[in-house]
């Protein structure tokens, strides 16, 4: 069953019995803090400032895999951070900033998406990781920018970058409609939904990477974020992606899924052979 809804005392349960044993290993970790992923001589000072990343891996290890992480904050505030979860797991992290609303407007956040992605097919081998083995990843605002990065092609092959070598997309909590920013951009209410092509839903398509929608309960989400993903799951299907799955995480909000839902990424990379 693809769409799974797990509840806070079962969930509980379930990663305490996954995870309380690891593997001991005697691994060091290293942080790159702060690398220009933007690579030209057109950079404006506000690039120079937020095209930034930070790069965490284990020192030693050949062939990791990388989660790429994008922070949320509504595309109008945030800034990059390494998940405590995802720490000490045998993997790299990098941590991405990317430029905000209102100083930028649509799509240079997304641009900006795709080029710290394409900086990390490019570098990540120089670390000792895989670039086959690349995951996309982040939290509401960062969800959204993982999926458009990730489903519609033109932003990463702006950079030489195949989309479908992304080894799996893990949204949290991202719109799959246009992102409430973009709309209030253009002067449209949050609570009008609007589908064109800056929703990733406008590239729904059955040769994508892996998609992983999670979100928190559908009670508690904000602004009908459970419904969107579950009719992104639902279309991803209709056109004959097979890997796509979908998780309510139920009895947790917005902010509060982001927790649970790191553990839950740990489980699909070990499902998919990535950790």
């Amino acid at each position: 069953m693809n769409s799974i809804r797990l509840f806070p005392s079962i969930f509980a349960l379930f990663f305490l019995l996954s995870f309380s044993v690891q593997a001991q290993e005697t691994i060091s970790y290293k942080t790159e803090t702060n690398l220009l992923y933007r690579e030209n001589d057109g950079l404006t000072d506000y690039m120079n400032e937020r095209c930034r990343l930070d790069v965490y891996y284990p020192v030693g290890k050949k062939d990791f895999a990388t989660i790429v992480w994008f922070h949320g904050g509504g595309i109008t505030g945030g800034e990059k951070f390494i998940p405590d979860r995802w720490k000490e797991q045998g993997f790299a992290v990098v941590a991405v900033n990317y430029r905000l609303s209102p100083q930028v407007k649509s799509p240079a956040y997304i641009e900006d998406a795709a080029a710290a992605v394409a900086w990390v097919f490019r570098h990540i081998e120089e670390f000792g990781g895989s670039a086959e083995k690349i995951v996309v990843s982040g939290h509401s605002a960062g969800g959204y920018l993982a999926s458009m990065v990730g489903l519609d092609k033109q932003y990463l092959a702006a950079f030489g970058v195949d989309a479908d070598r992304i080894a799996a997309l893990v949204p949290f909590s991202g719109h799959t409609i246009t992102h409430f920013t973009i709309r209030d951009e253009r002067g449209i209410p949050g609570t009008q939904p609007v589908v064109d092509a800056l929703a990733p839903l406008f590239h729904v398509r059955p040769d994508a990477p892996p998609l992983y929608l999670i979100t928190g309960g559908r009670e508690l989400e904000m602004l009908g974020r459970y419904e969107e993903n579950a009719y992104m799951y639902r279309m991803m299907k209709v056109a004959g992606h097979q890997q796509t799955y979908l998780y309510e995480l139920d009895g947790f909000d917005h902010g509060g899924m982001a927790a649970p839902a790191f553990d839950l990424t740990l489980r699909i990379l070990k499902e998919r052979g990535l950790n």
